[in-house]
């Protein structure tokens, strides 16, 4: 049985060459002093995984060390990435570490309880060389007290996926990152209170948090579906802002180009409106990453396989400058 960190053959050698160079084009590098580079994915049902180079496609797990291998340098292409839909046993994310090195440290939740919940895991891993966590982790959860008040526009139970959040510092800076998997597939009403009820969660925090935790920056896939509807809207309520480069850009490897841009997954912050303390990083710029046209293209896969062995969506980034001037 081959292992993950074993030399690569050749012909999966040639192609993460390919996928690297890419990368490389599209994201911008990371740099020690200058900038902070975070990302959100969803990585589809990130668990079990076959440990040869190529799984049998009648056989599953479908996901390969081939395409673990391919995850692995899209996330080392960023400092700190907020990750969903970790799933089973784990056993993907432990071996994409190990292709990540002993540079990189992850933070996970225990799995979300319940038919809603799916036993997904969030996480968040970061490269040790540019991040590295300030203390600050938590996860969100209602008061009872506001649950049993029952109020017809509130949300009458738990989230879910419980929201999960962690500090980090990079130089003299510190920012919060709180990372979520807003429900799919139920009621919309039930999506627009769990929106609404994150985003006030994350307004009363930087209102009234700590000195080091104010600074809150919200990623994740909240299964917004378009940019401005009524989902939107409960996410942006409390004064979240999204800056127009990553409104309107495709978030899965479904998109149809001049179709509709369905925007699931969000990187969002305060920008000083409402009295809310504003993010003191400086944005510079963000977008997505499509792996679909370079990542395994020797295996001939649809987009839909491709969706099950890497993911159905796209990585989303932001790039922050951490200069002082």
């Amino acid at each position: 049985m081959p292992k993950i960190t074993d030399p690569l053959p050749s012909e999966i050698a040639r192609e993460l060459a390919n996928l690297r160079l890419e990368l490389d084009q599209v994201i911008p590098p990371k740099l020690l002093d200058r900038n902070l580079l975070i990302a959100t994915w969803n990585i589809r049902r990130l668990g079990e995984v076959t440990e040869a180079w190529a799984a049998d496609p009648n056989t599953r797990p479908w996901r390969d060390l081939h395409a673990l291998r391919c995850i692995a340098e899209i996330l080392s292409h960023f400092d700190v990435v907020a990750i969903q839909e970790v799933s089973g046993n784990g056993r993907s994310l432990r071996l994409i570490l190990e292709v990540l090195g002993s540079n990189w440290g992850l933070l996970l939740t225990d799995p979300s309880g319940g038919a809603l919940g799916n036993m997904e895991r969030m996480g968040f891993l970061y490269d040790r060389r540019k991040a590295l966590p300030n203390g600050v982790v938590c996860e969100l959860v209602i008061p009872q007290e506001r649950i049993d008040r029952g109020q017809p526009d509130d949300l009458t139970r738990q989230f879910a996926r419980t929201p999960y959040a962690a500090g980090f510092r990079i130089l003299n800076k510190s920012f919060t990152l709180i990372n979520l998997h807003i429900i799919y597939g139920q009621d919309k009403k039930e999506r627009v209170k769990e929106l609404k009820e994150i985003a006030q969660w994350i307004a009363n925090w930087a209102v009234n948090g700590v000195a080091w935790d104010t600074n809150i920056i919200a990623t994740g896939d909240f299964n917004i579906e378009a940019y401005g509807d009524a989902l939107f809207k409960a996410f942006t309520s409390t004064g979240l802002y999204v800056p127009p480069d990553l409104r309107e850009i495709p978030r899965v490897i479904f998109h149809t180009p001049g179709g509709p841009v369905r925007v699931y997954d969000q990187i969002a912050w305060f920008n000083g409106v409402d009295g809310i303390p504003a993010l003191n990083l400086k944005y510079i710029q963000g977008g997505n990453f499509d792996f679909s046209t370079t990542a395994m293209r020797s295996r001939g896969l649809t987009k839909r396989e491709l969706a099950s062995v890497i993911s159905d969506h796209l990585p989303l980034w932001a790039e922050f400058s951490v200069r002082e001037a």
